[in-house]
């Protein structure tokens, strides 16, 4: 059973996601947070799988909770997925390099909704569709000056290989019809490289794609 917490400051936004999430089989929401304060402590205590957090809340906002989930290790393998009402919102990108797992909009479709829990729980990142590159490009345009890639140079060729194809935003399957290799091959090299570099998940990688120089702006294709 997946165990999701649900950060909005609008109780009609989070009865309607408690509806469609604890219709499923494998979702229940362990619990509610109308503002960050609160959503940070119920975290804390109940250990949710996913947190559907909004950006904007009351108290302390969704970008500075999301901080203090992903900063606590005794929090690792919990994932955040930020909601915000605009896909280009300004937060978003500082969202990713603070940890969350990816970002949806609010108007989403209820199949991406549910797709989306189990995909971070999966291990994934996820984004809403058609935003994916839009936000690794505004990324590479913002990202500083790459700092040293020394933190590399524990994986090996493929790995940094298959780090850049996940810099670039291509999925596994993606990356395996470019190396021409096996979907599980691909995963597994992901997996170990994420490993490897301490990465919470799939958009942390990218985050160190850039940060460390093994991709750059303007590589998108």
């Amino acid at each position: 059973m997946i165990r999701v917490l649900l950060a909005d400051d609008q109780s009609l936004v989070r009865a309607g996601f408690r509806a469609l999430l604890d219709a499923q089989p494998d979702i229940e929401v362990a619990a509610e947070a109308a503002d960050g304060e609160e959503a940070v402590r119920a975290v804390r205590e109940l250990r949710p799988d996913v947190v559907l957090m909004d950006i904007r809340m009351p108290l302390l906002d969704g970008l500075a909770a999301t901080r203090r989930v992903t900063g606590d290790e005794a929090l690792r393998d919990v994932k955040v997925v930020m909601l915000t009402t605009f896909e280009l919102d300004e937060y978003v990108f500082e969202a990713i390099r603070s940890g969350a797992s990816g970002f949806l909009v609010k108007d989403t479709e209820p199949e991406e909704l549910l797709r989306a829990v189990r995909a971070v729980v999966a291990g994934d990142a996820l984004l809403s569709p058609g935003v994916t590159r839009r936000l690794i490009a505004e990324f590479a345009a913002r990202s500083k000056e790459p700092a040293a890639a020394g933190r590399l140079a524990g994986l090996t060729e493929r790995e940094r290989e298959v780090m850049a194809l996940v810099g670039i935003g291509l999925s596994n399957d993606e990356i395996a019809r470019r190396l021409v290799v096996s979907p599980l091959t691909a995963k597994t090299h992901v997996s170990r490289t994420m490993v490897k570099l301490g990465a919470r998940d799939r958009a942390q990688l990218v985050v160190l794609a850039y940060e460390s120089g093994l991709v750059r702006p303007g590589w998108l294709g």
